[in-house]
C-alpha cells in the first residue's frame, strides 16, 4: 500500500468522492433546516433509512430500481410533509433540548417501525443493470454504480446551485436565512418556503437512502452511523450553507475513506480531529450562510 501509487490513489479518491456525495445529499437537508429555521432535526436520518426501505418494496412491486428512485425520495418528501405540520411547526419555537428529545425520540419509533414491517435481517437492493458492471481505472476494476453515486451527487449540487441563485424561491430562502423578519415584513410568506426546502430536504434524504442501499446493506439502526457523519458535515461546513455543505462533504468523505486506509487503528479519531481542527480556526464552520450568534 503506497499512496503516491496512481493507482491506489485514485481508487481511494474515488470513493471518497462516493461517500462525499451520499453525506452531501443527506447534509444539506439537515444544514438548511438547521441554518434557515433553528431546528436540531436528528430524525433525518431516519428519513434516509426508511427511504433505503421504501426503495426495496418499490423495487419489489414494479421490479424497477429507477421507479425506486424517483417513488421513494417522493414517498419520503410527503413523510416530512406530514412530520412538518404535525410535530416540527410545533416545536420550531421550543428549546434546542426538546427539539433533540423529540427528534431522537422518533428514531426509535423509525427503529422499531422498520423491523416490524420489513424484518430485521440485513437486505440489499440490485444495482440497476447499467450500472452493474465494473470500469477499468489505472488498470484496476471499479464498480460503476459507484460512480453514477458521484454523479448523482454532482448533478444534485448544479440543481441546487442554480435553484438557489437563479429563482425566486431561491431568492427568498437566502434572504430569510439572513433577515427572516424583514421579509416577512414585505409580504413574503417565508414559513411557506422553507417548508418546500424542507421537504426537498426529506426528498433528498429518501434519494440518498435509494442510492446507498445497492452499495451498503439496509438493516434497522443503518441510519445511526451515516447521522454522526452527516451532523459532522454540517458542523464543519457551516449550517444553512449549500458550498458549506459540498465541502464539509468532501472533506469528511476523504478524511473517513483516506483515515479507514492508512490509519486504521486511529479510523475513528481521524475525522472528530479534522472537526476539532476546523472549528478552532473557524468557530462557525467553513461557510456559514449567517453567523448565529
Amino acid at each position: 500500500m503506497n499512496i503516491l501509487d496512481p493507482t491506489f490513489f485514485a481508487i481511494q479518491f474515488l470513493n471518497g468522492l462516493q461517500l462525499a456525495a451520499l453525506l452531501f445529499l443527506l447534509s444539506i437537508g439537515l444544514s438548511v433546516v438547521f441554518g434557515l429555521m433553528n431546528f436540531v432535526n436528528l430524525a433525518h436520518g431516519t428519513l434516509y433509512m426508511l427511504g433505503a426501505y421504501l426503495g426495496l418494496t418499490a423495487v419489489n412491486l414494479f421490479d424497477s430500481y429507477w421507479a425506486a428512485l424517483l417513488l421513494a425520495p417522493l414517498g419520503i418528501a410527503l413523510l416530512g410533509a406530514v412530520f412538518y405540520a404535525l410535530l416540527l411547526k410545533r416545536l420550531q419555537k421550543e428549546s434546542p433540548m426538546k427539539q433533540v428529545l423529540v427528534t431522537f425520540g422518533l428514531i426509535f419509533v423509525g427503529f422499531d417501525t422498520v423491523r416490524m414491517v420489513w424484518g430485521a435481517l440485513p437486505q440489499t437492493i440490485p444495482a440497476p443493470d447499467v450500472f452493474a458492471g465494473s470500469v477499468t481505472v489505472f488498470g484496476e476494476i471499479y464498480p460503476a454504480y459507484r460512480l453514477f453515486i458521484i454523479g448523482l451527487g454532482i448533478l444534485v449540487l448544479l440543481l441546487l446551485y442554480f435553484g438557489l441563485e437563479k429563482t425566486r424561491l431561491g431568492a427568498v430562502v437566502r434572504a430569510g436565512v439572513d433577515d427572516p423578519v424583514m421579509v416577512s415584513a414585505l409580504g413574503i410568506n417565508v414559513d411557506l418556503a422553507f417548508f418546500a426546502v424542507f421537504c426537498l430536504g426529506c426528498f433528498l434524504a429518501g434519494l440518498a437512502g435509494v442510492a446507498a442501499a445497492p452499495v451498503f446493506s439496509l438493516f434497522p439502526g443503518m441510519e445511526m452511523s451515516v447521522l454522526i457523519l452527516t451532523l459532522i458535515v454540517v458542523v464543519v461546513g457551516g449550517p444553512g450553507s449549500l458550498w458549506g455543505a459540498a465541502l464539509g462533504s468532501l472533506l469528511i468523505g476523504m478524511a473517513d475513506t483516506f483515515g479507514q486506509v492508512l490509519f486504521p487503528e486511529f479510523a475513528s479519531v481521524t475525522i472528530y480531529a479534522l472537526m476539532a481542527v476546523i472549528l478552532l480556526l473557524r468557530p462557525h464552520g467553513l461557510i456559514p450562510a449567517r453567523v448565529v450568534r
